[in-house]
């Protein structure tokens, strides 16, 4: 085990993680500085499935884990090992006296309490390692963040250390997660919610604002308890947009696939072969609204991924997890970019309530889920079966948009759907299409030197609700537009049906709305 004494370099690393993201990567750079790797359960089991070398902390302490784990890590040799100061001569006497042999390296993330709160999951052993290592950050490096795994192991591996300012910088980064994890604690046990968070401000500037995560919090992935990896704190907008992304990105769960957000409104969405595909592809949506978005992908992000960014400006990214080489790219591109992990896989969205304020009251809904879809065709011409897929890409996008909402839909690649152009947020319907939707389905068109025909030909038109008048059917016309699907049940229906067989455009009736307000 090596005798205590002056450190000159990182010896002993004791690795005990509940998020086991990075963890291999990161030990196996650990092990080939031949830094030797204690452990504990879960963590040392995921070590040794990847052939590494680890020293069971109970081995290291010559104690057994009693009460079920309760008591793992709270021993003398552990906290010791962690707290003896190297330039105190008596620290270093007691140490040689007593057999504590140095840790020089604690890297420990806590029991996921905010996400499930439990009594066993309030993490005792966690937090006093933490809190050790980070008082005697001189002497020891402190980890709880993945985030941090990567810059730490290339420090180590030019010349053997940290300085004591990145030390310090990671031990106060360690009383920040404690602290906070302990207020969660309180609150439960005093049966409130989850405290306040202070946000870096509201909608604008001059207001002030505060997040306030549900307790417990939603089994699926959320941005309550996402991780922020990189980049500057979160705003009340960030919030709201983020949401927005997360949200709608889950109707394409099954796919490669990425949204783009601007102020709550998809303005890109797309599924790929690979996620730098579907991203690529969902940029070309609207590159000019892309500029300064919230964007959410359905899958963790790769370099290839993360390069579609280059040269390319965005407030947050959202996905399941950040590969390290992707997460050091894209924190190298940008020091404000908000790199946002949300710790598990996207999965279909689960039933909830939405709740809104109004002044004087609040309104609560089920969220729009679930709802039946008929495919009643109601023209001479038909939707061929081939463009189904194109149609259900669209209303699952179009549903997120806020009415009154027209989104172009189209076939980019065989078998991969994206935006062509959508229209939403005006007081009627037409202007969302004609001033909208289609003007920026034909700048596209233009900019990426498509032809017209082939690209109407793969393209369906959805609307989030029934088309009042025939006017619409007249602009989507002019412009090209075969195919239409929308809900249905219009007084001016015959009128619209009659329209569009003049024109020859197939048209299907969903039966469905989705309002967004």
């Amino acid at each position: 085990m090596g005798e205590c004494g002056p450190v000159m370099k990182i010896q002993r690393a004791l690795l005990s993680v509940s998020d086991k993201t990075g963890l291999i990567d990161f030990a196996r750079g650990l092990a080939d500085l031949g830094i030797e790797i204690l452990s504990t359960g879960g963590t040392a089991s995921a070590l040794r499935e990847a052939g590494l070398s680890v020293v069971e902390v109970s081995t290291f302490t010559g104690h057994p884990e009693i009460l079920d784990g309760r008591v793992k890590t709270l021993h003398p040799k552990v906290h010791g090992g962690i707290l003896q100061r190297r330039s105190n001569p008596d620290d270093m006497e007691t140490c040689r006296k007593m057999g504590l042999h140095p840790i020089d390296l604690v890297c420990v993330n806590l029991y996921p309490f905010e996400q499930s709160p439990s009594i066993e999951n309030i993490d005792i052993g966690g937090p006093s390692m933490l809190r050790s290592a980070a008082k005697n950050h001189a002497d020891v490096i402190v980890l709880t963040d993945p985030a941090d795994y990567s810059p730490v192991l290339a420090a180590l591996r030019d010349g053997g250390d940290l300085p004591l300012d990145r030390r310090r910088t990671l031990a106060q980064k360690v009383f920040s997660r404690t602290s906070t994890y302990d207020a969660a604690i309180s609150a439960w046990l005093a049966g409130a919610t989850a405290p306040e968070i202070p946000l870096r401000y509201g909608e604008n500037p001059h207001q002030t604002a505060t997040f306030r995560p549900d307790s417990p919090l939603p089994a699926e992935a959320n941005l309550a308890a996402a991780r922020i990896l990189h980049g500057k704190e979160m705003s009340y907008n960030n919030y709201v947009d983020g949401d927005a992304a997360l949200e709608a990105v889950r109707e394409l769960h099954a796919f490669p696939a990425a949204v783009i957000i601007k102020h709550t409104n998809p303005c890109g969405a797309a599924t790929g072969e690979t996620l730098a595909a579907a991203l690529a592809a969902a940029w070309e949506g609207d590159v000019v609204s892309s500029f300064g978005s919230v964007i959410a992908l359905t899958r963790p992000v790769d370099l290839a991924t993360a390069q579609v960014l280059k040269g390319r400006f965005v407030e947050a990214l959202i996905a399941p997890s950040f590969e390290p080489d992707a997460l050091e790219f894209l924190k190298a591109k940008s020091k404000d970019i908000r790199l946002i992990s949300l710790d598990r896989p996207l999965a279909a969205p689960l039933p909830r309530k939405l709740v809104r304020r109004i002044n004087g009251g609040t309104l609560t809904q089920d969220a729009d889920l679930g709802a039946p879809e008929a495919w009643n065709p109601v023209t001479k011409a038909a939707i061929p079966d081939s463009l189904r897929p194109v149609a259900d890409f669209g209303i699952r996008i179009c549903k997120h948009l806020k009415s009154n909402a027209i989104l172009l839909a189209w076939e980019c690649a065989p078998g991969q759907y994206a935006v062509l152009g959508m229209g939403a947020g005006q007081p009627n319907r037409v202007d969302s299409m004609r001033k909208l939707a289609i003007e920026k389905a034909r700048e596209n068109i233009g900019r990426l030197g498509l032809d017209p025909q082939k690209v109407l030909a793969r393209t369906i038109l959805v609307s989030d609700a029934f088309f009042p008048f025939p006017d619409n059917i007249e602009a989507a016309a002019a412009f090209g537009i075969r195919y239409i699907v929308e809900p249905g049940g219009s007084k001016k229906d015959a009128d619209c049906i009659a329209a569009c067989d003049q024109h020859g455009i197939a048209m299907v009736f969903t039966g469905c709305r989705h309002f967004l307000h």
